[in-house]
């Protein structure tokens, strides 16, 4: 079972920012459980496995140190500007197999962007489940907005919170977070404010203690939901571009980009992307 262990950094320029994902080559002779014996010994929230696919260029698998998981952005991120930097690929479109579907990447010079499924929009939720999820000083943190579960992948629930002090100084109640979340069958909870340290259209942070993961630095399918949510919503305010902050709570900012392709004011595609930076091994 003996595999080189890659360790990169994701959604950042360089390693003292983004999201730490583990990345295993030539996966295929593993088993799941195996996989999931890797994924808790590098103790990231995502590990990748790559292998080989009869219906694309190649599958990933994505195990978080408990369980898998359908699709992991960052984790896939990670993988391809691996994958470019090791000569194993070069700049172009390939075709990707994971268990949320076959999914389009965009391999760049510096960076990866990754086709996420479009947006679903499932239940909204009442205010007062979310707040009893966090403890703050101030009384009345939400915003107006709905809280909302969206996918473009997996499931998350969106919570806008009304200013960008107020969310750093969330204090997440795990336990509330994590019985909330298998209620609904999500992920997590995303929260988000307007308000942001370097003039992007948002500031996120990340909760999804479910599986394992007490708050990630910076999180690909989640953006990607909250971005279709803010087009839905204030579809006056926003272009189809998007960067969000996240991880600064972490000491570990990340910036996420993710780019909404539309016609005639339909959504017909969703991207997700960003740079790695290589931790462990040096190539």
């Amino acid at each position: 079972m003996e595999k080189t262990i890659y360790k990169l950094r994701a959604f950042t320029e360089n390693i003292n920012g983004g999201n730490p994902a583990g990345v295993v080559l030539n996966a295929d002779s593993l088993t799941k459980n195996e996989m999931l014996v890797i994924a808790k010994k590098v103790g990231y929230s995502e590990t990748a496995f790559i292998m080989n696919s009869k219906q694309a260029d190649f599958k990933l698998r994505f195990f978080t140190p408990t369980a898998e998981v359908d699709l992991c952005g960052h984790a896939t991120i990670a993988a391809f500007n691996l994958l470019r930097d090791l000569g194993i690929i070069s700049t172009g479109e390939y075709l990707q197999e994971t268990k949320a579907g076959i999914l389009k990447i965009k391999v760049k010079a510096e960076s990866v962007y990754m086709e996420q499924n479009k947006a679903e929009y499932f239940e909204v939720i009442n205010k007062a489940e979310i707040k009893a999820c966090f403890k703050s000083e101030t009384e009345n943190y939400l915003g107006e907005m709905p809280i909302q579960i969206v996918s473009t992948g997996l499931k998350d629930i969106i919570v806008f919170i009304k200013d960008l002090e107020t969310l750093l100084n969330l204090e997440p109640r795990q336990k509330k977070i994590k019985k909330i979340s298998e209620k609904y069958d999500v992920v997590g909870i995303h929260a988000f404010s307007l308000e942001t340290i370097n003039d992007f259209e948002a500031h996120a942070r990340n909760f999804a203690p479910r599986y394992g993961i007490d708050e990630e630095a910076a999180t690909g399918t989640s953006n990607c939901a909250l971005a279709c949510y803010l087009k839905k919503y204030l579809p006056n305010k926003f272009a189809n571009n998007f960067t969000i902050e996240q991880g600064y709570s972490m000491e570990s900012p990340s910036q996420i980009k993710i780019k909404l392709v539309t016609k005639l004011e339909q959504l017909k595609a969703v991207y997700v992307g960003g740079k790695a930076v290589l931790i462990l091994p040096e190539l």
